[in-house]
């Protein structure tokens, strides 16, 4: 099977260009490959000498591009084989935002604000729908997640661990794999730049009984009420947080 060059194929012939536009050139080349319907997840890439003989560039544009698409996970390089299309998933390709939102919350105060504010609303909205959605199954999982995040509530690690567990539990009752993988990344993001959000020692009893709390609310199918308790959660608005706050 040969494949086309595009009609403006990146060129090293005029001697004037550098690597990384040609590496460019490459790049986009392969990603109008990746476009078309001759290569699904999992189909095997042009070999690099063929692409050397295509785009009529050197070995290092061709492994700079790929280097470059494999980072951003459409491509998966194998040593001594040809690189084939990845398998996207909303994991992956939340994934990739992670480093860019990373530094927009670095470089931009608003942002960590923002983040709060987004990271309410969703899991506000997630609570909702696991309510509308959960069945036994569903249930017992949660419960079994706050049981063992009780069990460990001595170690921060293990603890903060099943947390983020229970979050996404929460999220994939939806049955739509963007949710989990959101959840997952607000939380990551929230542990990095609002550690004192997500980290609370000392408070691990109230984690545990706002846990239930929601978990409460999914169970009885009140919508409205699984959205209070997670904002609750979330602002810690339960009374209980704020008289043990006085002591």
């Amino acid at each position: 099977m040969t494949t086309d060059a595009p009609s403006k194929k990146p060129t090293a012939t005029d001697g004037k260009k550098d690597r990384p536009s040609l590496a460019k050139g490459v790049r986009d080349y392969l990603l109008k490959l990746l476009e078309s319907d001759e290569y699904g997840p999992g189909s095997p890439l042009p070999s690099e000498r063929e692409l050397i003989r295509l785009c009529g560039v050197s070995r290092p544009a061709v492994r700079e591009a790929m280097q470059a698409l494999e980072a951003r996970g459409l491509v998966e390089i194998r040593h001594g084989g040809r690189a084939k299309v990845s398998e996207p998933t909303p994991d992956t390709v939340v994934g990739q935002l992670a480093e860019t939102i990373r530094h927009l919350l670095v470089t931009s105060p608003a942002s960590l604000d923002h983040l709060k504010d987004a990271r309410l609303e969703f899991e506000c909205g997630s609570a909702a729908r696991a309510a509308k959605d959960a069945d036994a199954d569903d249930i017992v999982r949660l419960s079994a997640i706050i049981d063992q995040q009780a069990s460990v509530h001595d170690d921060t690690a293990a603890f903060l661990a099943h947390d983020r567990a229970f979050h996404r539990a929460l999220a994939n009752i939806a049955d739509n794999p963007i949710y989990g993988a959101v959840s997952e990344a607000l939380f990551a993001w929230m542990q990095d730049f609002h550690a004192d959000v997500v980290i609370q020692p000392g408070r691990e009893a109230l984690t545990i009984e706002e846990h239930r709390d929601i978990l409460r609310a999914v169970e009885q199918g009140s919508s409205a009420k699984a959205s209070r308790a997670m904002r609750d959660h979330l602002t810690r608005a339960n009374p209980l947080y704020h008289r043990t706050n006085k002591r």
